[in-house]
């Protein structure tokens, strides 16, 4: 401890003796932290592991759900029909992106001119968030076709894609036009300033600026796009979840239905971790300027 006055308050190497204190202090701390956390996670999947294990089902849920030989057997065909669930969520995924930024684009139209667009952007994105997704698959998947209409295709999968490009373009229509709506309107005025229309305005200035912003909500709705390509498998179509159906049918076991739940979690998870980092970069970025 250093008296008032004597000079030794400011003394650099107390202050980085302090200093390394601290950081020591806050070191262990983690540290600790971070033990606590693993010896909980331990105990108490431990636990769960254990309550499971000894259940009285739990020799024959094993043999039915968790089966080695038929799992091993049963991937590998799965897979091969899972690329066609991959083909129709990138295809979905190209055009969800083009059609919910056209409608929400049209939403954010000002002037009453163009309130006949709002209001047939706002019904669409009403009729599409409101019926299921797998009532729209179905709906467009057999009555499509069966019109037999000249020049409308009667492939299921291009129907399924359709359906799911529909439903999934009003989601990400929303977080399109919450990204144009979080655009300050003092850069519309800067814009216009510079002698840019208001579509000018929206198309080189407001629009670049919202898809910056939402690309993590975008990821988390294309996420949900790629499990929800299985649906089309009520359509007939024999991909993923169809061909697992099949085998569970002729072998009499649900392992191939796990066996597919994992392929869609060696998916999903990756980019799950990767939306969540998107967002802790943004929030970073974003206290780092509220400090300057």
């Amino acid at each position: 401890m250093s008296l008032p006055g004597s000079g030794l308050e400011d003394d650099p190497r107390l202050e980085g003796s302090r200093r390394s204190r601290i950081l020591g202090h806050a070191a262990t701390r983690d540290r600790r932290n971070v033990w606590i956390a693993v010896i909980s996670t331990v105990v108490f999947f431990g636990a769960l592991i254990v309550v499971v294990v000894n259940s009285p089902g739990w020799l024959q849920i094993k043999q039915t759900f968790f089966d080695w030989d038929e799992f091993w057997s049963s991937i590998w065909s799965i897979l091969r029909y899972f690329r066609l669930n991959v083909f129709i969520f990138c295809v979905a995924e190209v055009l969800v992106l083009a059609l919910g930024l056209f409608v929400a684009v049209l939403r954010s139209l000002p002037g009453p001119v163009f309130a006949p667009l709002r209001i047939l952007a706002i019904g669409y994105t009403d009729l599409f968030r409101g019926i299921p997704t797998i009532l729209v698959i179905s709906l467009l998947g057999f009555g499509m076709p069966a019109l037999q209409l000249q020049g409308i295709p009667d492939s299921k999968i291009f129907w399924g894609i359709v359906a799911l490009t529909l439903v999934y373009s009003a989601y990400v229509a929303e977080v399109y036009r919450a990204g144009i709506e979080s655009v300050h309107p003092s850069q519309v005025a800067a814009a216009r300033a510079l002698g840019l229309t208001r579509i000018q305005a929206l198309r080189h200035v407001i629009v670049p600026q919202a898809v910056r912003r939402v690309i993590p909500p975008l990821l988390n709705d294309f996420i949900g796009l790629q499990k929800d390509s299985a649906l089309v498998a009520f359509l007939g179509i024999v991909e993923g979840l169809n061909r697992a159906n099949i085998i569970v049918q002729a072998d009499f076991n649900f392992t191939p239905l796990v066996a597919l739940a994992l392929i869609f979690l060696i998916i999903t998870i990756p980019m799950t971790r990767f939306v969540d980092y998107l967002i802790e970069r943004e929030r970073r970025r974003t206290q780092g300027g509220a400090k300057l």
